[in-house]
């Protein structure tokens, strides 16, 4: 009965980049509504769930990748799922021109960007002495830089004069599924595939299970919104308390790790 109750409080979710068939608002349908959300890595993953729950609530969003053929068939996909306004744009993170570039198109698009969403994340699970100088650099470049430029681009055309919400997710670990941490605002999470479930990784998880990206776009949902305007500057943990409980098993991480780098990409 316990187990069934637990599971019966998850939220869906979807494989793939598609749209979920179903969804139950359990905030007010127009909780964002009027408002404009700028998210990079909008295309794909947690930020494609996050651009699907804002829309849903009322907000017309602006999604941004490198891969513009990308975010234009994700755009398609959440315009037909939700009725609102999605603008698709090319940008790179690490290049504020282009940055620059996309705001103003937005700006000219939607005269308005409420709130941004950092989500663009280039990540590796695997020992240091696997990873390249270049696939390092590329992390870096992505999560730490890309996020202050956006941030202070978004700052300077718009948020300085108007205001605006910003919202960070950062994934520091991914690899092919494994526990995925994410900073939202910052918020962590622990999202697993199905090599972190066959290395037993959610065993020592206090809900003993992963999460998934509609759990993960509700923690950005409400940080995006009224209900937490008097927070700020902190972190929300979104991991089902694994960081109270999960030892830091170095040699279980190796074991997904190669899980992961011997399935096909």
């Amino acid at each position: 009965m316990a187990e069934a109750a637990m599971a019966a409080r998850v939220p869906p979710d979807e494989d793939g980049d598609e749209c979920l068939p179903h969804y139950r608002h359990l905030l007010s349908p127009d909780l964002l509504a009027g408002q404009v959300a700028f998210i990079t890595g909008g295309g794909s993953g947690i930020g494609f769930r996050i651009a699907e729950l804002f829309m849903r609530h009322g907000c017309r969003t602006v999604i941004a990748s490198r891969n513009l053929q990308r975010v234009s068939e994700a755009s398609k996909k959440l315009v037909a799922a939700t009725g609102q306004q999605c603008l698709p744009l090319s940008i790179d993170v690490r290049q504020p021109q282009t940055i620059a570039a996309a705001v103003d198109e937005a700006l000219q698009e939607f005269k308005r960007i409420d709130i941004l969403i950092n989500g663009a994340a280039g990540n590796f699970l695997c020992p240091a002495s696997a990873l390249s100088f270049n696939a390092f650099k590329t992390v870096i470049d992505i999560d730490t830089m890309g996020t202050f430029n956006t941030s202070k681009v978004l700052f300077e055309k718009y948020f300085r004069d108007h205001g605006g919400i910003i919202v960070n997710i950062t994934a520091t670990l991914s690899y092919r599924g494994q526990a995925l941490q994410v900073h939202a605002g910052a918020a962590k999470a622990a999202i697993g595939g199905k090599s972190a479930e066959q290395s037993n990784q959610f065993s020592v998880i206090p809900l003993q299970r992963a999460g998934n990206k509609t759990e993960i776009a509700h923690s950005a949902l409400y940080l995006a919104s009224p209900l937490s305007s008097y927070v700020t500057g902190t972190t929300l943990v979104v991991d089902g308390g694994s960081w109270l409980t999960s030892p830091n098993s170095f040699s279980a991480l190796l074991d997904v790790w190669a899980a992961g780098a011997n399935q096909p990409h």
